[in-house]
This record gives C-alpha cells, structure tokens and sequence, in this order.
C-alpha cells in the first residue's frame, strides 16, 4: 500500500507550504490545488463556484448521514454541492491509489481513512496566523487587525462546519490526527525537513 499523509490546516498555519516542502523532502507527489483542475475537467464546473462549496455546507448543523436519513436536501443546488464533494473523493482516491502522496485537505483524512494515512493537523497561534497571511500577500495587507482576525476565525469555522458535515468528526480535534504540528512562528522550511525526518 501507498504511503499517504493527509494535512488538514488552519487558515493561516503555513499548512499548505509545509505540506508542499514536506513532499519536496519525502520525494512525493503533492496533490492540493491540482485536485480543483482535475474536477472542473471532468465536471466543467466554474472555479469560483467549486472553491466556494469546498467549504460550504448544503445544509446547516446536520451531518450528512442525518441528512441522507431523512431525506433532507433533494433540491438542485445540495444535490450539486454534494456531486462536488463525491467527485473530489474519488479523484482523491485514485491520487492515493497512484503512488506515494501528500494529500491536502479536503476530508482527505476521513476520504482516505480504508488506505490508513497519516494525518496531520496543522495549527498555530493567531498573531503567527495573521504574520503569515500578510507576508503571503492576498488582501491580508490592506486589512485591519480585526479585520484579518475575523477572516481568519470565518475560514476555520467554514473549514470545520464542513468537515464535520461530511465525516461527522470533529475539525482539529487531536483524536482524529495522528500528528497535530504547532507552526507557531518556526520556519516551515526547516520544519519540513525535521517532520520529513520523523515521518520516514
């Protein structure tokens, strides 16, 4: 069987570099925004429209096995959201089958949990959150404090609604990771060599 790792992050952690560096020092493939183009190819989706239901619930507080049991959502716009999610595993899933890989968010942890990757979770302290947002650029820089901190706060709570929707666990919560990496203010470069080290 293939070795996978799965990263779920904060928005703000650094997740998404240190998983790329992390691939760079295992030698693996990386799958994140690639997943994203492989699904627009075969769906023929907008951009806009499937990064907007990658973390967006069809339906509020319910998982979806609750949601399925009763029969709850069977209008267009869920059935489309849910066809996202569906198309996004199995494109997950034949990455993981392929070869080696890191594979980043998504539910992949939960997606992939018959293949037993090693999830991590990656997290780290607000002011470093909002350090890393404004030196990557975006629209971070022209925000105010606040601002950003609600940003930040809006994306994770996105991020946890919908992993919760779709797997029924809890976003972030240790049990569900095999390795929770606090990025706090460390380089992610020399992080990434010393998790290579460890995970090997």
């Amino acid at each position: 069987m293939n070795r996978i790792i799965t990263i779920s992050r904060e928005f703000g952690s650094g997740g998404r570099e240190l998983g790329r560096r992390l691939a760079e020092e295992l030698k693996i493939a990386y799958y994140d925004q690639e997943i994203v183009t492989e699904l627009i190819e075969r769906t023929g989706f907008a951009l806009e429209y499937v990064r907007q239901a990658e973390e967006r619930i069809p339906m509020p507080l319910l998982p979806i096995t609750t949601a399925h049991t009763f029969g709850i959502g069977q209008n267009s716009a869920v059935e489309q959201q849910l066809s996202i999610y569906n198309h996004e595993s199995e494109i997950i899933k034949e990455l993981a089958e392929k070869s080696d890989c890191i594979i980043v968010g998504r539910c992949g942890d939960y997606v992939l949990r018959d293949m037993d990757p090693y999830r991590i979770f990656v997290y780290a302290d607000m002011e470093s959150k909002m350090k890393r947002c404004r030196e990557r650029g975006d629209d971070a820089k022209g925000m105010s404090d606040k601002e950003l901190k609600q940003k930040i706060n809006s994306v994770d709570k996105k991020r946890a609604r919908y992993y919760q929707f779709y797997t029924d666990n809890t976003w972030g919560d240790r049990i569900n990771y095999d390795l929770c990496v606090n990025t706090g203010s460390r380089d992610i470069k020399v992080l990434a060599k010393k998790l290579a080290a460890f995970v090997s």
